[in-house]
């Protein structure tokens, strides 16, 4: 079995009837939310709030109920991805563009699991490029105070136009090698007039279903 796919579906066994769940974006949640439309044809009570409008259309071809985030006031579990993962469970975020749908999610809910194959459990973050949202009006602006941080941003682009998020912004993916302080480079790239957030998820995971490539699934608890 595809280890995206072990990690996903493993997931799916923390979520109990009733519960008010946060849907993740992106290829190993995916296998999470096949898994939890089969068992919600089979009479499994559950209501999402989607990440993106790529998970929300999934989720809706099939059949899983769908509410919007404005219609509640907590989630049980957020079910997600994320494309770094290092031992203090601090999160690199938003390859998939929707990082700021994701954050706003999981900052209501009570329990925030992420998925992953082995290969983005990392001993420190910052290999994979640190996506940060930012509003377009200025944007070279906002990547010139943002590379003073000690990085190097580029404009995500898509079809030789600029990236657009699901919420009308750019994403510049900051390339900063080794990021020793997540928690402080956090508060300070959202100090920047112009950035609307940032992919660095800190202290909001607390468990971690890593599929491994001998087969077996990993679960670490924080």
């Amino acid at each position: 079995m595809d280890t995206k796919q072990l990690a996903g579906e493993k997931a799916v066994e923390y979520v109990k009837d009733g519960m008010q769940l946060g849907l993740g974006t992106g290829s190993t949640v995916y296998w999470t939310i096949l898994k939890l439309a089969e068992l919600v044809k089979k009479g499994l009570d559950i209501r999402c709030v989607p990440t993106s409008k790529s998970t929300e259309k999934i989720a809706e071809n099939l059949g899983i109920p769908l509410v919007s985030l404005s219609a509640i006031n907590h989630l049980d579990l957020t079910i997600d991805g994320a494309d770094e993962v290092n031992p203090n469970f601090d999160l690199i975020k938003g390859g998939g563009g929707a990082l700021l749908r994701e954050k706003m999610v999981a900052s209501i809910s009570q329990r925030l699991l992420i998925v992953i194959d082995e290969s983005k459990y990392v001993s420190h973050l910052g290999e994979f490029s640190l996506p940060v949202e930012i509003v377009p009006f200025g944007w070279e602006m906002t990547s010139k105070q943002i590379s003073r941080l000690g990085c190097n941003p580029r404009l995500r682009t898509k079809e030789n136009s600029p990236f657009v998020t699901d919420n009308g912004n750019y994403i510049l993916d900051c390339y900063f090698e080794k990021i020793q302080n997540p928690s402080t480079l956090n508060s300070a790239l959202n100090m920047i007039p112009g950035v609307v957030e940032n992919g660095l998820f800190v202290h909001m995971a607390d468990t971690i279903v890593i599929g491994n490539r001998s087969g077996n699934v990993e679960i670490l608890k924080k």
